[in-house]
């Protein structure tokens, strides 16, 4: 799989579509969403209508049954701007839990609105705890009919416009999955201190409230007090997304500082005439073609080989391209220099973003952790 090139797995065509709408559509803006602050609504509708955002789902709810396709559409994305490729992530999450764990009924339900371009976040961090999905404050009660839910949940990306919540709580036999609807009572939200990062901005986070939130018991996402293994199962699925975002980084960096490179000239030849520079270019792209290999061997996991070498590959694929890309980022400022380090380049968000990448969504130590425990075989 491995001497597969990254093209062979996703037909040109596609790749030409996707790319014509993000250089179109999501670029021109992403200088605005990072400096405003905001979530992507817009950007984020138009790929749904386009029917990217929910393309991993089987064709009966609307995609075409691909992790591989879903992989570029965060990597071209991401390319133009990585708070929508976070604001997908996010999306992506409550897609995977529900199709890997939910009922038929909740499939049903809630899977086809995000073609019509559902807003999801993914509610799991606590103030007290942080991600320890094996320590939740938050919980939830079977009381007659209903589930009835109390707690608080932090530092929610993409819930400041989030139509639709999954939910991690403590049950009487441990940690279960919820789905739960935006506009259902007792839920509300708010912005705490810790709100605002300096990459990765897709609006503030948010603390989420419970108080006496009630749900159907259909509402419960897979078998009670089994939470923990879909929630780890959808967090390994998710990472190879984020290393196609890491991508999609380090390729705009990379891509704008050849482009200045060669145009910039000092004392008579171009910048891109010196072989050092040469050499930062060559180094570059070696990197970010051995990440691409690794991550869509990772993609084609999720597709062909089912759950064993999930963890293990996709760990391995958002390790490397989270580094790749905080590193290609910072070469693009020196190899740009005064130009590289101007308010107005884009330099400076792909390195607040590609640095952001090295902790969201799991911190490079513990996709080390991941991948030394397959090692050890457990």
């Amino acid at each position: 799989m491995v001497a597969r090139l990254w093209q062979d797995m996703v037909e040109t065509t596609f790749i030409d579509e996707l790319r014509t709408l993000v250089r179109a559509h999501i670029e021109p803006n992403a200088a605005a969403i990072d400096a405003n602050d905001v979530y992507p609504v817009d950007e984020i509708r138009r790929l749904a209508r386009a029917g990217y955002n929910h393309i991993f789902l089987p064709k009966a709810y609307g995609g075409r049954g691909s992790y591989r396709h879903a992989l570029a559409v965060f990597e071209e994305a991401s390319y133009a701007s990585a708070a929508v490729g976070i604001s997908l992530i996010t999306i992506l999450q409550a897609q995977t839990i529900l199709y890997l764990f939910g009922s038929d009924s909740l499939k049903r339900r809630y899977l086809p609105k995000f073609a019509d371009g559902l807003i999801s976040a993914y509610a799991l961090t606590e103030a007290n705890h942080g991600s320890d999905i094996r320590s939740l404050d938050t919980k939830a009660k079977r009381v007659g009919d209903e589930w009835v839910l109390n707690g608080e949940k932090s530092f929610i990306t993409s819930g400041s416009a989030a139509e639709f919540f999954i939910i991690l709580a403590e049950t009487d036999t441990g940690v279960s999955a919820f789905a739960l609807p935006g506009d259902t009572k007792g839920l509300s939200t708010y912005v705490g201190e810790n709100s605002a990062t300096f990459g990765l901005r897709n609006g503030p986070h948010v603390n989420l409230v419970l108080d006496d939130v009630r749900l159907p018991l259909d509402h419960l996402i897979g078998i009670e007090g089994k939470g923990v293994r879909a929630a780890v199962t959808t967090l390994n699925y998710s990472r190879t997304m984020a290393a196609g975002i890491s991508l999609g980084i380090a390729r705009a960096a990379f891509d704008k500082s050849l482009a200045h490179a060669r145009q910039r000239k000092v004392f008579d030849s171009t910048v891109f005439e010196k072989q050092g520079i040469q050499w930062y270019f060559a180094d570059m792209l070696t990197r970010i073609d051995a990440a691409r290999l690794l991550t869509y061997r990772a993609a084609d996991a999720l597709d062909t080989q089912g759950e064993a070498d999930v963890p293990r590959l996709s760990s391995e694929a958002k390790l490397m391209a989270a580094a790749l890309a905080t590193e290609v980022a910072g070469t693009a400022i020196q190899i740009c220099g005064a130009y590289g380090v101007m308010e107005n380049s884009p330099y400076g968000r792909y390195l607040r973003d590609a640095k952001a990448y090295e902790i969201a969504g799991g911190a490079s130590e513990i996709l080390r952790n991941t991948i030394g425990k397959a090692l050890m075989g457990y």
